[in-house]
Order: structure tokens, then C-alpha cells, then sequence
């Protein structure tokens, strides 16, 4: 089979396609044929070296395709089944071995693509939005990258809630897109000060909650966002790592909340991965919730998908397909 590999750490010149042999299913496995395979920046920390690995490394978890083999005591799937997962180990090939804990079946009426493009930043949305701060009616969020692929989806599922949406992008294109999604007010952060301009669509007030995936440039920032014991949930870095910080601000700033969310923790038993990727999946299938997947790249070009997304260009997910 085709796959992506990592030999050693560094520019997207450093994935390279190579031929190994498919898998086979251990105990609790389950082997799906590749057919669309999600693209993420956890995906750049470790091809840079960021998050350590052993090499050689095939990357990649999150991916949609069809069940080819069971391992043994596998159970609840069959052959042919339309599934996709996070948990897929070195998705970026045209077959990969999934722990049946960790695999859902996927809906009639939403493609791989779609399932591959809606499992991690569509599930990232919903405990964003539903666990790690319960969004209510009337309440308002700040959402950073609005354009991003999470950005889309939160912005989508926190208005479907019934809070108001203020987003940050950085460009007039992205903004259309952001506004299409439901933002209530977006800021052009490359010619605004986000955090003057928060504070006057609130009347001074602040928002509840701020969704920051960017980090370094706008932590403190996000603080400054929120209102007396509002929650700043930082599911991301994009933009580097925050540095050490004094916790005693948080008490000057208000008595503020601070969290450092991770999807794996939401999804961590079988009831929460069932009821988060039903949700998700559930709204794609019946149109309720828009994906945007304008970057398709085949398997060889993996190098040229990580480097559109680390140019920040991009908009949506970006998708390979074997």
C-alpha cells in the first residue's frame, strides 16, 4: 500500500511516499481502506519535531473509509461499513488499523469526505461549545480564526445554541465567510484591536467566554476579552506556545477561568465519542451544519497540504485523499 513517511523531522519536503505492507488487525482492531483522511496541525508539531515521536512516523489519526478486516473480539462492525474515526494510527496511507473503541459508523448521505473533515474539528466544536463551557441562549463567545475550520463549525453550533458570535479573521474574504457561518459581528484583527473593539460591541461589558486557538498573540489579549469570571478555553497554539504566566492576573483581570482543552479527554469514554460524533455527523447528514472542504490534496501531495496550511491561507479543512 501507499503511505506517507517521516524519516526525520522537518519542512513538508520531509513527507515522503513510500510502499508498505498493509496491516493486520490485532486483537480490538479494526483495518479500514482509506478513502478520505483529515489534515491537521497536530499533524506540522510533529513533522517539525514540536511533539516527539519514533521514526520512521506515518502521521495522521482522523479519517473515513470503509471496514476491510476485523481483528479478533471485535464486535458492532462488518465489512464494508462506512466508518470513520480520530483514532485512526498513521492515516495518511491507503489502509490503517483503528481500535474499534475509538470508530463510528458514519450515516448514509455524508461522504468519506465529509466524515473525515467534520470528526476532529466537528467534535472539537461540540465540547468547546456543550462541556468545557456550556454555551446558553443569550450569552456571548468570542471565537478567534473564525474562518478556520473549528472557527466555521463553533461559530455554526454556538449560534444554533442561541449565543451571539464575535469572531476574529483576518481578511475580508474570510469575514463574508465568518458572517455566512453566523457570526453576529466580525473584527478584522489585522486592522483592528480586537480587545477595543470586543469591549464596544459589548458596551464595556466583556464576553463570557473566549475560544482562542491562535495562543501566543492573543492570550493576553482574550483575557482583557472577558468579563468578571468569564472562561478562556485555549484548545490551540497556532501561533506559538503561551509563555509562563502569573496566575495572580487572572484574580486582577476578574476572577477569571483559564483551561487548556483537548478533544481526547471529551471523547474519553464510548458515550461521549457516541454522542459527539452522532451529533456532528447527524447534523452534516441532514444539512444543519455546513462543512467547508475547498483543498483536496491526493496522498503524494501531503508536503504541498501542510504547507498551505501552515501559510495560513487556507479556509475550512484541508482533506488528502489516497
Amino acid at each position: 500500500m501507499k503511505s506517507i513517511q517521516i524519516h526525520q523531522t522537518g519542512g513538508p519536503e520531509v513527507l515522503q511516499l513510500v510502499e508498505l505492507p498493509i496491516p493486520s488487525p490485532g486483537p480490538g482492531q479494526v483495518l479500514i481502506r482509506v478513502e478520505a483522511v483529515g489534515v491537521n496541525f497536530i499533524e506540522i508539531y510533529f513533522r517539525k519535531g514540536q511533539y516527539k515521536a519514533t521514526m520512521p512516523l506515518t502521521p495522521g489519526s482522523e479519517a473515513a473509509g470503509t471496514v476491510e478486516e476485523l481483528g479478533p473480539g471485535v464486535t458492532g462492525f462488518a465489512p464494508g461499513d462506512a466508518v470513520a474515526s480520530v483514532g485512526v494510527l498513521g492515516s495518511y496511507a491507503e489502509y490503517a488499523l483503528v481500535p474499534a473503541a475509538q470508530l463510528v459508523k458514519v450515516p448514509s448521505g455524508v461522504s468519506p469526505e465529509q466524515a473525515a473533515a467534520a470528526m476532529l474539528q466537528g467534535m472539537t466544536a461540540h465540547y468547546l461549545a456543550y462541556s468545557t463551557f456550556p454555551l446558553k441562549a443569550g450569552e456571548t463567545a468570542l471565537v478567534h480564526a473564525g474562518a478556520g475550520g473549528v472557527g466555521l463549525l463553533l461559530t455554526q453550533i454556538a449560534t444554533r445554541i442561541g449565543a451571539r458570535v464575535i469572531t476574529t479573521v483576518s481578511t475580508e474574504e474570510k469575514a463574508a465567510l465568518s458572517r455566512e457561518a453566523g457570526a453576529a459581528d466580525v473584527i478584522l484583527y489585522t486592522q483592528q484591536d480586537f480587545v477595543a473593539e470586543v469591549k464596544r460591541l459589548t458596551g464595556n461589558k466583556g464576553v463570557d467566554v473566549v475560544y482562542d486557538s491562535v495562543g501566543k498573540t492573543t492570550f493576553d489579549g482574550s483575557l482583557n476579552c472577558l468579563r468578571p469570571r468569564g472562561l478562556l478555553a485555549l484548545f490551540g497554539g497556532s501561533s506559538g506556545a503561551v509563555p509562563p504566566f502569573d496566575l495572580i492576573q487572572l484574580s486582577g483581570k476578574g476572577s477569571l477561568f483559564v483551561t487548556r482543552p483537548t478533544l481526547w479527554h471529551y471523547i474519553a469514554t464510548r458515550e461521549e465519542l457516541d454522542w459527539r460524533a452522532k451529533e456532528i455527523l447527524g447534523w452534516v447528514a441532514d444539512g444543519s451544519l455546513k462543512l467547508r472542504m475547498e483543498h483536496d490534496y491526493p496522498l503524494s501531495d501531503a508536503g504541498q497540504a501542510h504547507a498551505a496550511m501552515e501559510s495560513r491561507q487556507t479556509t475550512g479543512k484541508i482533506l488528502l485523499e489516497p
